[in-house]
């Protein structure tokens, strides 16, 4: 469940307590959570799960996107320009998605660095060793686990980029083309247009396994 409200309003808190300075806006920022009872540990973990939902709301976009390229390769007549601005409304769409994915990757990656600096930081604070080594030991897992899926999220986000350019390509083919050639153009490229979409679909799904993977390990 997104805390986006609840988000908006802590970011407030801390813009106050911590001022314009980064670090100190940052700080204030985990403080106020901690109080409401949200470690690091909480906000990554709810930070995975929103990355999650915005890589499968993607997903489904760019689906959608190229069904509707699909579709127009069958156009047999009549008001294509009223086609073209319902494909360009598709690619747009994508173009929102993919970088709702990009921002939540990153802030994903963010907490997750501070959490991992906190931990090393407090590894000095232990005097029983058989403690101390147990927590290196659950940091490491820790960290190996979080690459392994930050590199799933980072490898089906490098896939929508280039697609969003083919894409891209075509809607303005059609737009300063609007007739018959634009169609015969669009149906010579869908076909590997649709193996680029073939692959960021089996890499976002791959994401999501891992990320689903990562929050029931960290629970």
């Amino acid at each position: 469940m997104r805390y986006a409200g609840i988000r908006r309003l802590v970011v407030g808190v801390a813009l106050v307590a911590g001022g314009v300075g980064s670090l100190g806006c940052k700080s204030a920022y985990y403080s106020t959570w901690e109080k409401l009872g949200w470690a690091k540990r909480d906000i990554l973990v709810d930070r995975v799960k929103d990355a999650k939902e915005d890589q499968e709301a993607a997903k489904k976009q760019f689906q959608t996107a190229l069904e509707q390229f699909q579709a127009l390769t069958g156009f047999q007549g009549g008001e294509l320009e009223a086609k073209y601005k319902k494909l360009n409304k598709e690619y747009e769409a994508c173009e929102s998605r993919a970088a709702a994915v990009h921002k939540q990757v990153a802030s994903v990656d963010s907490v997750a660095q501070d959490l991992f600096t906190e931990w090393q930081k407090e590894l000095g604070e232990y005097e029983d060793p058989k403690l101390k080594s147990a927590s290196e030991a659950k940091l490491r897992d820790t960290r190996s686990r979080y690459g392994q899926m930050l590199a799933a999220m980072r490898n089906a986000e490098s896939k929508m980029d280039p697609v969003l350019k083919k894409f891209k390509e075509q809607v303005l083919f059609l737009k300063h083309n609007l007739n018959a050639q634009a169609i015969s153009s669009l149906q010579t490229q869908v076909t590997g247009i649709q193996g680029d979409v073939d692959r960021l679909i089996k890499d976002m799904d791959a994401s999501i396994q891992e990320a689903n993977s990562f929050i029931s390990q960290m629970k």
